[in-house]
């Protein structure tokens, strides 16, 4: 077996996957291609190029945390198994 083969099923067991031999030998090569090219790409320049967290520059396209009025609160107090008044009770969870 290469190192990369070992390497592979080194990974395979920490994610608990139970591969065979042949799996073993082909995820090594796949393995070994990536890391291959990560070489390549290790060689290359980057000096000009600016660090980026995201090429796209995506903004959080998530709505805005506002409060509003449930139309539907009784009905979901009155759903809940334990309540007290208008109050939801749990189960203690910190001690």
């Amino acid at each position: 077996m290469t190192a990369v083969e070992i390497d592979a099923g080194r990974i395979a067991k920490l994610a608990r996957l139970e591969l065979s031999d042949d799996e073993v030998k082909l995820y090594g090569r796949q393995l070994g291609a990536i890391l291959e090219y990560i070489g390549q790409l290790g060689e290359l320049d980057t000096a000009s190029v600016p660090p980026t967290a995201h090429v796209l520059g995506l903004e959080n396209a998530a709505r805005k945390d506002v409060a509003v009025a449930d139309e539907n609160r009784e009905a979901i107090i009155a759903n809940f198994p334990v309540r007290e008044h208008n109050l939801l009770k749990v189960k203690k969870i910190i001690e």
